[in-house]
């Protein structure tokens, strides 16, 4: 680690205890970064020991997201509204959706939140996601600063392939806003679909694919939030940890 790193960690151990970043510590450890994994989890680069290996997750099962949960779905025609009025005068505010792996032109994105900010120009597209996303997922610190929010719009025929995102110590949150016939969502090998106005939620460092075959778009709003079984003190080294580490590969 760099100097930078060690000096944060040791005011995050100072201000919340010695063990407070135990976790982190392992998954640092290459020896031991991949001995007690699931087998589709193998291919996400960095797993957080000791959180709990469950691909599927109960989007109302956790105090601190449910109040998201519950405003999405009490908000989704409103929602629907507003994404479908952009995608259909405003197609060139949605951009080409570039995963780590790979860049597709099926697979559209408008973003409401990217590198640790809201999007202030897409709170004009979207003022009602926008509002809600601060709300419930900004300002109580819910929301994964390393990641995003975005509506995301698979064209017809599109299929995303079999993968694992980068780590576990986040969760995908996906209401459903725009559903077809024919469009679904694979992890870790079991398949599920959107039901449109509810939420899904799901460990993406495990295999996930979605596809669609429908005759029209699949959009869904995505919220990459904080795991849940992660600590305050964690979520603050990991912020710093990948930011610096980022900084470090990028080109």
């Amino acid at each position: 680690m760099t100097p930078e790193i060690d000096a944060f960690f040791d005011a995050i151990r100072s201000e919340h205890g010695p063990g407070a970043l135990d976790r982190v510590e392992e998954m640092l450890e290459p020896r031991r970064r991949s001995d007690r994994r699931h087998p589709l989890q193998q291919a996400a680069k960095w797993v957080l020991p000791g959180i709990p290996q469950v691909p599927w997750h109960d989007p109302y099962a956790y105090p601190e997201i449910l109040p998201l949960v519950t405003a999405l779905e009490q908000n989704h025609s409103r929602i629907a509204a507003e994404q479908a009025q952009t995608w259909a005068r405003h197609r060139e505010r949605f951009s080409d959706y570039e995963h780590y792996l790979v860049k597709q032109r099926d697979w559209q994105a408008l973003y409401l939140y990217r590198d640790g900010r809201l999007v202030e120009e897409s709170a004009l597209s979207a003022p009602t996601a926008s509002r809600l996303l601060e709300e419930h997922a900004v300002e109580p610190g819910l929301i994964c600063p390393l990641l995003e929010s975005h509506f995301s719009t698979l064209l017809p025929g599109a299929a995303i392939k079999p993968h694992c995102d980068l780590w576990n110590f986040s969760i995908n949150l996906h209401l459903a806003v725009d559903v077809p016939d024919g469009a679904a969502i694979r992890v870790a090998g079991e398949t599920r679909e959107w039901e449109e106005g509810k939420c899904l939620l799901f460990d993406y460092s495990f295999e996930h694919e979605a596809w669609n075959g429908g005759d029209r778009a699949r959009t869904c709003l995505l919220v990459d939030l904080w795991h849940p079984d992660t600590t305050l003190p964690e979520r603050a080294a990991l912020t710093m940890l990948m930011t610096e580490i980022q900084k470090m590969l990028a080109p």
